[in-house]
């Protein structure tokens, strides 16, 4: 078993893949930390359908991922932007996303949260984009998931400062019914939210954020900090009214942020763990019984693959997500909503499989192989 994977440069190496994966077996709920999994979407490879085209999504098979990610413990962080909300989906298959899941996390037991925005609008008005909200959260309520209310592309635009922000989200907090959690998506994920919380210094930006929460303590479940930035994760983390999580949302820092410190930890809600989903569970459960050293042992070694897939151009992170859970036999094949599956290179495409298979995440590394070579035979690597 070996396979030839090219370079940056064009050279071709070979490389030796491993013969059996790592074992991990499903479990129970995990007592330590509360830990999403940021999920993506199954394209339906045979749709007649253009990249601008509404997403033809195959629906059985985004059902299974999800019941693949409860059967190892891990809550579903449904219709964020791994699910591609704003890059390939838009806010009619999110909804019909959200019912779905929501009923699916119903009938198995399964802890799912979703992504409330205002993507059903390009722009607009204060007043329309909390109308935009108020929908989504009103069909996330009725759905029985708990909200998360995502960073908006529509108030960044129409707002003129911190205050636009505090109206808004405090409109949005003091009718939701349950406690929601926040999310803070920095730039780097989605550049069209640059100056969120109406400043792009962020030690600014960063106050604004917390005085939207000590004014509605009792609204909010937690927050989740996507900034790439574990010091800012953790000083906002200290600065949370007690009885607050702070779930982070740090690909490239999340060992250290889950652990914690004497001072505090972080909850988890994350991209990264769709493909690390069987592997994040078994370190979390090491850490549930108090042994922060073997959690590290665990984790800390897939931190190259998820810095790797979250590269910049961070965004199209979604790409290698995808790309991973084909090789993984998730989806039987690697088309993704909006064309997506072009975003990233075939020297990139290589790497992660390198290293996710060091890892031994996929389940049979011989049909990860296969399906490798296919890749690189369209792209004219003959093995």
């Amino acid at each position: 078993m070996t396979i030839r994977l090219p370079g940056a440069g064009g050279a071709l190496r070979t490389y030796e893949p491993r013969t059996e994966p790592l074992t991990v077996t499903p479990g129970t709920p995990f007592t330590s930390r509360t830990v999403f999994s940021a999920a993506h979407v199954v394209a339906d490879p045979f749709a007649d359908v253009s990249p601008d085209s509404p997403a033809a999504v195959d629906w059985d098979a985004t059902l299974a991922f999800r019941r693949h990610l409860w059967s190892h413990g891990l809550g579903v962080a449904e219709a964020m932007d791994t699910a591609q909300r704003g890059m390939g989906l838009d806010w009619a298959g999110a909804a019909e996303l959200i019912r779905r899941s929501a009923a699916e996390a119903k009938s198995v037991g399964g802890l799912i949260a979703c992504g409330v925005g205002t993507d059903q609008i390009a722009s607009g008005s204060l007043a329309e984009v909390r109308a935009a909200y108020e929908e989504q959260l009103a069909l996330v309520e009725e759905s029985g998931a708990q909200a998360i209310l995502m960073a908006s592309r529509a108030l960044a635009a129409a707002a003129k400062g911190p205050e636009d922000y505090l109206e808004v989200y405090g409109h949005l907090l003091r009718q939701a019914t349950e406690p929601v959690v926040l999310h803070w998506l920095g730039p780097m994920f989605d550049p069209a939210l640059e100056g969120y919380w109406g400043s792009s210094d962020l030690d600014a930006a960063t106050d604004t954020f917390l005085e939207v929460i000590a004014a509605h303590p009792d609204k909010v479940d937690g927050i989740k900090v996507s900034l790439l930035d574990a010091r800012r994760e953790i000083d906002i983390r200290r600065r949370l009214p007690k009885g607050v999580r702070c779930y982070t949302g740090d690909d490239f820092n999340y060992p250290e942020l889950i652990a914690g410190d004497e001072q505090g930890f972080s909850h988890a809600l994350l991209g990264i763990f769709d493909p690390l989903g069987p592997l994040a569970a078994q370190a979390v459960r090491v850490l549930d019984t108090g042994d922060v050293r073997g959690f590290r042992d665990l984790l800390d070694p897939t931190v190259g693959l998820s810095r790797h897939l979250f590269q910049a151009p961070t965004r199209f992170y979604k790409t290698g997500v995808v790309f991973l859970a084909w090789l993984a036999g998730h989806q039987p094949h690697f088309t993704m909503v909006g064309g997506l599956q072009s975003a990233r290179s075939l020297p990139h495409f290589a790497t992660a499989y390198e290293l996710a298979d060091g890892m031994g995440l996929f389940p049979d590394p011989k049909t990860a192989e296969e399906r490798m070579k296919t890749l690189l035979s369209v792209y004219g690597v003959n093995q």
